[in-house]
């Protein structure tokens, strides 16, 4: 996408996702400061605060980053600072949330009385909405001093306690303070959350069969470069990557107008493309008509990592939602909450959206009173 578009409303509505909004956003001036919150199995991006500039390539027109992270070289989407124009600064938080969970064998490890034990012990932030708090949260705080699950000690939220039997104190994953301190230095935030960071399945695990998807992730790898490497080490890896995904396309858009052997053949003799073949073959096998911009698109996810997979269980989505609700309850009103389902292409599981998504309108109304809730699904084809 050009960079000037994010100054064209109608046609950057057209351009953009919700797995893509954020960094046009950046360059349009909305966010220098993003915090990613994410559950144990998205490893995408290192933990830690990343600096980095986001700006339009001179060469290109397009928007690009300074940033060296995978995330960034194995997309292309990495320039040195002096070929990007209108630059904007952006502060990047990587945080990982845990879900509340019991100590593992905490009775085993360490028999004392309950009395003893350590009982959950809330503060209340002044800026957030305890007045509307409502039989949700009350049920959820009785539920969690039962069960000794969490201590709050300072600043900091337990989000999965892990018990030592000698201090009999728990310790914690984020600081609430750290956020707190983060959104102090703006005016207003936006609480993105994705219904997928709760459960999340990989589509494409059952798209493909386990050979067919071993054959991508060997098409498309992207092998991590070394440390200490030089601007134009950093520059020679993106062009190469480039390159390779543009070969990649091309030969994919190829094969929708025909799967012939000999135009398999012929992409399968470039250098790395042997594999193409079997491939092909066992996909023709399997669907009279393959989709093979599909087969691209599902491609582009097998990098250097795979997409996180992790169908979570009841118990895991309740956890995970007493976590999000106990960090909120910290926190200031957010400006607006927006919410993707991420149903309709499969990430977040169908069966389990639905609920999901009510467990998490329980948790706002319980910390910001009544919602005004726009559900753009129910009148369009598209996700929220």
């Amino acid at each position: 996408m050009p960079a000037d578009t994010v100054f064209d409303k109608e046609t950057l509505f057209g351009e953009l996702s919700i797995e893509n909004w954020i960094m046009p956003a950046v360059y349009a001036g909305h966010f220098s400061h993003v915090i990613w919150l994410h559950p144990t199995w998205a490893q995408q991006i290192r933990e830690g605060k990343h600096h980095f500039l986001v700006g339009k390539d001179t060469s290109t027109t397009t928007i690009r980053v300074t940033s060296t992270e995978y995330y960034f070289l194995s997309d292309g989407l990495y320039v040195p600072e002096d070929q990007l124009e209108n630059k904007k600064p952006l502060q990047l938080d990587v945080i990982m949330v845990k879900p509340y969970k019991l100590c593992n064998n905490q009775e085993e490890n360490d028999p004392v009385s309950s009395a003893k034990k350590p009982k959950l012990a809330l503060k209340n932030s002044e800026n957030t909405a305890s007045n509307n708090s409502d039989s949700y949260s009350e049920g959820l705080e009785k539920d969690m001093v039962e069960k000794d699950m969490v201590t709050q000690r300072s600043d900091q939220t337990c989000l999965e306690p892990s018990c030592s039997s000698e201090s009999q104190e728990c310790q914690t994953t984020v600081s609430t303070g750290e956020i707190l301190e983060i959104l102090k230095k703006g005016d207003s935030f936006v609480l993105d959350i994705d219904l997928d960071f709760f459960s999340v399945k990989n589509p494409f695990k059952e798209m493909f069969t386990q050979e067919e998807y071993k054959i991508l992730q060997e098409l498309y790898q992207f092998k991590k470069p070394g440390t200490n490497l030089t601007e134009e080490d950093l520059v020679d890896i993106v062009d190469t990557r480039i390159h390779q995904l543009e070969d990649l396309e091309a030969t994919f858009a190829d094969l929708c107008d025909g799967d012939d052997e000999e135009t398999v053949q012929r992409w399968a003799s470039n250098p790395g493309m042997e594999s193409l073949v079997p491939l092909v073959q066992s996909l023709k096998k399997r669907m009279e008509v393959p989709d093979y911009e599909m087969v691209h698109q599902a491609g582009l996810t097998c990098d250097y990592s795979e997409l996180p997979h992790h169908i979570s269980t009841e118990q895991e989505i309740e956890y995970l939602i007493q976590s999000v609700y106990y960090l909120l309850k910290s926190l200031p009103k957010p400006t607006v909450v927006t919410i993707a389902r991420s149903s309709l292409d499969d990430y977040c599981p169908s069966e389990q959206v639905d609920t999901i998504q009510e467990k998490v309108f329980d948790v706002l109304r319980s910390l910001y009173g009544t919602l005004d809730i726009h559900q753009v699904y129910s009148t369009e084809s598209s996700q929220p």
